[in-house]
């Protein structure tokens, strides 16, 4: 390639490098003095032995000049407060190749360095503009069409992108999942939205294939593969050397990669349209054809630092920034349209600076446009709730015949049997869940053949095969992974967390990506699931922490999320079927949450009293969202707000404060944990004494917390209150437990203060 001259004024060490870049591409073109090649068809290659047409060359090009612009638009207008995001994709233009040899209904999961991806990606479908839509996203605008103004996303509806924010790898478990899911949809019978040959696109960096995440990911798809599981997944490595400030070592990404079973590795060079392109398509085919696993490994480099506020030369020397800007993937382009002789200096110059006024002209035009000026306007997609609709369905009875097949007969019907414990009409109620979803699948840690650790899910692998209830590695991160990609591709998940303590290995897949889905595609996406967790304490020492874990405040803090706790059967049944109704109707991500040492509860107050087991709800009952069960409602003494374990042992305790006492007392078990129903909580309060709220999770940041801001907002802040809570620590093993997680005893003692 031609040397690229440096005037003195661009190795002052202040100046700015955007400016250098761009002058950088303006004398290269003016100063070229190469050899020109005879110009030939649109259909001949771009140069002699490149599989790149002239055409592709020029539309590719045309999407690199769009990506570039858009970067050097946003570092001018920045600082005027028009544009509110500047990482850039300047050096990673190559990318757009990537675009051109997929199909706009390939789902494609990017990383923020993705301007020509988007930019080639447009043209697969009439009418649609890369660099309008991509300003209107820059300016924060309502008009956005990705977002609706609430972030900075690399996502189209139409083009099959779904909108990514955090994507410092957290993105690959989902796009593996999808992969999945493309696959897993023949086996089930599943109707995708998309062709059944797509494949899933997930774009990171060098740096970020490092994370714990991402080596999950790769993982677990040479985990699938080995077992031959098609994953049609291709993931692209824009390798660029360097993670902000952090150097790659040289070579480590390929010898990392290359040699890995199970993850059929290639190499594509990004800087160079002209060779890279058949690199690029050899990668694209062997990822449709096999249906394996595809690494990409794809050479890039990255100008203009990180971001607007990265000032490189405080760190990096001007001399590695010379070299850095000599890569430039569109000086190369640049000779390779003059070498060509597709382009005379005069005609590429003036499309740069046509390309520069769109990019200007498009930005100007959004800022003039309307920004989310209001707090409903943030939140309207976050939690979508149509009550009647969520009603209708969580009540709908019409899969009769796929019901009584599940269990066998019309005498075999749950509602037909004795009341039962929790964890039988837990697995009762999935399989009418499965029987009323086709399109539903259960899978997790152990849950097939042998049932779940609790034989909770025991029967369902029989009775709907392992295509809809089978057994995943152990990786929480992956079965939550999976849960997105099966609800990007149609079907409804119903994920198993074995234990609440390991949902924290996984947390960000709800928190960053599947809860935040809606939110950040203006409800264009959605991730509807209903995940079950084996939660809660008091398992007589059984297992310490890690078996006993009452941590529900990392679930209550992600926006959107519902989360719910039954305390008995019967209400289990009625909360998952409105859960899946949530799922259905409106897109929500559900958090089931099971209280383990209620799994075989059967008796209440006496060895054999046969008191909390319940009778099955047949079909057409459901429980509303945010409904609580209130037990002695005519009670006033004392009023007890509690949950999870804490209903049984809250009911105990009022026989003995009713003995001792002479109280009568009101149990309000609360049911749904997020959102908490605010308004029933203070109406309960209003017509108390006095308060107990029973909290067996942490004495900080627990649900308790919120019970009683509840109670003091809602006006009842002067009635006298006790708070009954677990202790700030982990939970120890054997009998030591019942020292931090609160009893009955301290239930009646927290009464006696209140007299």
């Amino acid at each position: 390639m031609t040397a690229i001259p440096y005037s003195l004024t661009a190795r002052h060490k202040g100046f700015n490098r955007a400016e250098i870049v761009d002058q950088n591409f303006t004398e290269f073109v003016q100063l070229w003095q190469g050899d020109v090649h005879q110009p030939r068809g649109d259909h001949a290659p771009v140069l002699p032995g490149s599989a790149l047409n002239a055409q592709g060359f020029r539309e590719l090009l045309e999407s690199q000049l769009i990506s570039r612009h858009l970067d050097l638009m946003a570092r001018v207008l920045r600082v005027q407060n028009k544009v509110f995001y500047t990482i850039g994709s300047s050096g990673h233009e190559g990318n757009a190749m990537v675009a051109r040899l997929t199909r706009h209904t390939d789902p494609a999961f990017l990383h923020y360095r993705s301007g020509g991806f988007m930019a080639e990606r447009f043209r697969k479908l009439p009418g649609m503009d890369p660099v309008m839509d991509s300003a209107l996203s820059f300016a924060a605008s309502m008009e956005d069409p990705a977002s609706g103004g609430r972030h900075k996303v690399w996502g189209s509806k139409p083009l099959w992108v779904l909108p990514q924010t955090s994507t410092i790898a957290s993105h690959l478990p989902k796009a593996l999942g999808t992969a999945v899911a493309i696959e897993q949809a023949r086996r089930i019978g599943h109707k995708l939205p998309i062709p059944e040959d797509s494949i899933a696109v997930c774009s990171f960096g060098d740096a970020s294939s490092n994370h714990a995440t991402a080596q999950t990911a790769f993982n677990a798809a040479g985990w699938t593969a080995y077992q031959k599981l098609p994953a049609p997944v291709l993931y692209v490595c824009e390798d660029n050397g360097i993670g902000i400030s952090v150097k790659t070592p040289n070579g480590w990404v390929a010898n990392n990669f290359r040699h890995r079973a199970d993850l059929d590795y290639f190499y594509a060079d990004g800087l160079d349209l002209a060779d890279g392109y058949a690199q690029v398509q050899e990668a694209v085919e062997h990822c449709r054809t096999t249906r394996r696993p595809t690494f990409l490994h794809l050479r890039t480099t990255r100008v203009m630092g990180h971001a607007g506020t990265d000032f490189e030369i405080e760190w990096r020397s001007v001399e590695e920034l010379f070299a850095v800007e000599a890569s430039d993937p569109l000086l190369r382009s640049a000779e390779i349209a003059l070498s060509s002789g597709l382009y005379t200096k005069e005609s590429l110059l003036a499309l740069y600076e046509v390309t520069r006024k769109r990019c200007f002209e498009a930005a100007e035009d959004a800022d003039r446009r309307p920004r989310l000026t209001t707090l409903e306007q943030v939140m309207k997609p976050l939690a979508p709730y149509t009550p009647a609709a969520v009603k209708a369905e969580a009540e709908r009875t019409d899969y009769q015949d796929r019901r009584l097949a599940a269990f066998g007969s019309e005498e075999k019907l749950p509602e037909k049997q004795p009341p039962r414990h929790l964890a039988i009409q837990i697995g009762q109620a999935l399989h009418d869940i499965m029987a009323k979803y086709p399109e539903s699948l259960l899978f997790g840690e152990d849950v097939a053949m042998k049932g779940g650790v609790y034989t909770v899910t025991k029967g369902l692998h029989k009775t709907f095969k392992g295509s809809r209830v089978f057994n995943t590695l152990l990786d929480e991160t992956i079965i939550l992974g999976l849960a997105q990609g099966y609800a990007n591709m149609g079907m409804l998940p119903l994920p198993e967390i074995q234990y609440l303590a390991y949902f924290h290995n996984a947390c960000d897949q709800i928190r960053g990506e599947a809860a935040s889905l809606q939110f950040f595609s203006n409800d264009q996406y959605r991730n509807p699931m209903v995940m079950r967790v084996a939660s809660l304490g008091y398992q007589k020492g059984f297992g310490g922490h890690f078996h006993n874990d009452n941590s529900i405040s990392a679930l209550r803090d992600i926006p959107g999320l519902v989360v719910g706790c039954p305390s008995r059967g019967d209400d289990a049944a009625t909360m998952l079927r409105t859960m899946t109704a949530l799922a259905k109707v409106d897109g929500r991500v559900c958090a089931y949450l099971e209280p383990i040492a209620l799994y075989m509860t059967k008796d209440l107050y006496d060895a054999g009293d046969g008191q909390w087991q319940f009778e099955y709800p047949a079909p057409g009952q459901a429980m509303t969202l945010g409904e609580g069960r209130i037990y002695n409602e005519s009670a006033n003494d004392l009023v007890v707000f509690t949950f999870g374990n804490g209903v049984p042992m809250s009911l105990r305790a009022a026989r003995t404060i009713e003995s001792e006492l002479g109280w009568k007392v009101r149990v309000v078990d609360l049911r749904w944990l997020a959102p908490l129903n605010n308004a029933f909580i203070a109406e309960q309060a209003k017509s108390a004494k006095r308060i107990i709220v029973l909290d067996e999770g942490r004495r900080s940041a627990g649900v308790g917390e919120g019970v009683i801001t509840a109670i003091v907002e809602g006006g009842s802040g002067a009635t006298p209150l006790q708070r009954v809570v677990g202790a700030d620590t982990y939970t120890p093993l054997a009998g030591a437990a019942l020292l931090v997680l609160p009893g009955e005893a301290d239930v009646v003692a927290a009464a006696r203060k209140l007299v």
